[in-house]
C-alpha cells in the first residue's frame, strides 16, 4: 500500500484541522472566552464605571479589555476608555499617573493593576520591589530600612493613600533620627525636601564640589553650604549661585568697592587677611626705600585706588627748602635714600683744582653753605677772610 508523503496536509488532515478550529471558535464564542481565561476576574464592587461596578460583571466579554493582535488600539486604550478620571490624570504631569506616563512610555496599566488573579485579589500591586519608584523622580535606594532596621512599607511614607505624598512625612521621620540637624536644615533650606532630594542623596556631606566649575580651596573647604548658597530652596537655586568673590564678601569689604571686584588680585582663599598686591603692575612701581614702607603710610584711611603718586603727597616740603625747589623732588632726591640730595642745576659735578690737590666742596653738605635756606648761602663756614675766598653771603 502506498503511503502519502503529505502527512497532515492530506485532504483528511486538512478537514480534521478545520473542524478543530471551528469547534474551538464556537466554544470561545459561546463560552465567553473561558478557554483562554487565566483566572477569575476581580469581583470587588466599587463605583459604577462603564456600566459595571467590577471587572467580574463584564460577563466574560474579553473584548472590553483585550484587543485583537491585528488591532490598532492597545489594552491601555481600553482601560482609559472606562477609567476617564485616570485619562485626565495622565494628561497632568503633576499627578501620579501623569508623571508615570510621561516618565516611562513603556509602562502599562497592567504593571501595577493586574487582574485574573481571583475575585478577591487586589487590583493594585505597588510594593517597593515592584513599583517603578525611580520613574516618579525619587529613588528608594536610600530608604531600604527604617530607623528600626525594618524594610520600608509604602504606608510608611504614603500615609494618606499611595497616590499622595506629604513632604511633612520627611520632617517627621528625620526629626526622630536627628532633631538638631533636621531643624537647622529646615531653617536654612526650607521644608520642600523633594526640591533638592531625589533619594540618591547627591547633596549630602560628602558632596564633591571639585567636580564642578567652582572648586573649593583654602577657607572655602570649611565653609558651610548655606554660607555660600543662602536662600537656595531648589537645585536650580544651588546651580545658579554666583561664583564671584563680591557675591559673598561685598558686605564685609573694608575697601568699600574702591579696588573693584577682582579680589583675587590681592587676596587668596588660604588667608583672606594675608593680602599681597604686586605694586610693580600698578602705575606707581615701588623702588628703593618705598619697598619697605607699610601700605597704610601711603594709603591712609583705606584709600587705595586714586592715591596721588606725587612725592609731596607724603613728603611735606621742608622749611629748609623754603618752597625754592617746587614739587619735583626727584630732581635731587632718589628712593634709594632721601639724603644726601644731589642738585646739578647750579652745582655740576665737582672739578679737580689746578694743583690737583682735591675736589672743590667735595666734603660739604647743603647745610654747610646754606645753613638756613637754600636761597641764602655763605662761604665763611669754610673760607675765612684771610683765605682769599668769598667773605660774605648773598642770594643765589
Amino acid at each position: 500500500m502506498q503511503t502519502s508523503r503529505l502527512g497532515c496536509l492530506s485532504s483528511s488532515g486538512v478537514i480534521a484541522g478545520l473542524a478543530t478550529i471551528i469547534v474551538i471558535a464556537g466554544l470561545a464564542l459561546t463560552q465567553g472566552g473561558v478557554l483562554y481565561n487565566p483566572g477569575p476576574l476581580n469581583a470587588q464592587t466599587g463605583e459604577l464605571i462603564g456600566g459595571v461596578t467590577s471587572h467580574a460583571e463584564l460577563g466574560g466579554d474579553c473584548g472590553k479589555c483585550h484587543v485583537a493582535p491585528w488591532g490598532v488600539s492597545t489594552m491601555a486604550d481600553r482601560c482609559i476608555a472606562c477609567h476617564l478620571d485616570i485619562a485626565v490624570q495622565m494628561r497632568e504631569v503633576a499627578s501620579l499617573h501623569g508623571t508615570m506616563s510621561h516618565k516611562n512610555l513603556n509602562l502599562k496599566c497592567a504593571h501595577c493593576h493586574p487582574d485574573h488573579r481571583g475575585k478577591d485579589a487586589p487590583l493594585t500591586i505597588a510594593t517597593g520591589d515592584d513599583f517603578p519608584h525611580e520613574e516618579m523622580g525619587y529613588s528608594l535606594k536610600g530608604h531600604q530600612r527604617t530607623e528600626k532596621k525594618e524594610p520600608f512599607a509604602c504606608r510608611d511614607c504614603h500615609t494618606d493613600g499611595i497616590a499622595r505624598f506629604d513632604p511633612v512625612v520627611c520632617l517627621d521621620c528625620h526629626v526622630q533620627l536627628d532633631a538638631e540637624f533636621t531643624t537647622a536644615h529646615q531653617t536654612n533650606w526650607g521644608g520642600g525636601c523633594l526640591s533638592c532630594h531625589d533619594g540618591v542623596d547627591r547633596y549630602r556631606s560628602d558632596f564633591d564640589h571639585d567636580k564642578y566649575s567652582f572648586k573649593l580651596t583654602g577657607g572655602h573647604v570649611q565653609a558651610a553650604c548655606y554660607a555660600c548658597h543662602p536662600g537656595a530652596h531648589t537645585i536650580t537655586d544651588l546651580q545658579s549661585t554666583q561664583t564671584t568673590c563680591v557675591a559673598c564678601h561685598l558686605a564685609k569689604d573694608p575697601h568699600e568697592g574702591r579696588f573693584g571686584t577682582d579680589c583675587a588680585g590681592c587676596h587668596n582663599t588660604a588667608n583672606w587677611n594675608e593680602a599681597s598686591f604686586d605694586h610693580s603692575k600698578s602705575a606707581f612701581p615701588l623702588t628703593g626705600a618705598h619697598m619697605q614702607v607699610q601700605c597704610a603710610q601711603c594709603h591712609t584711611n583705606n584709600q587705595f585706588a586714586g592715591t596721588s603718586s606725587a612725592c609731596v603727597s607724603c613728603h611735606v616740603d621742608p622749611v629748609f627748602h623754603a618752597g625754592y625747589f617746587g614739587t619735583e623732588c626727584s630732581s635731587c632726591h632718589s628712593t634709594t635714600a632721601w639724603s644726601p640730595a644731589k642738585f646739578d642745576q647750579y652745582h655740576p659735578e665737582p672739578a679737580v683744582d689746578e694743583e690737583g690737590s682735591g675736589i672743590y666742596h667735595g666734603g660739604t653738605t647743603c647745610l654747610t653753605c646754606h645753613p638756613t635756606t637754600v636761597s641764602v648761602y655763605t662761604c665763611l663756614a669754610c673760607h675765612s677772610n684771610n683765605q682769599g675766598g668769598e667773605g660774605g653771603g648773598g642770594n643765589d
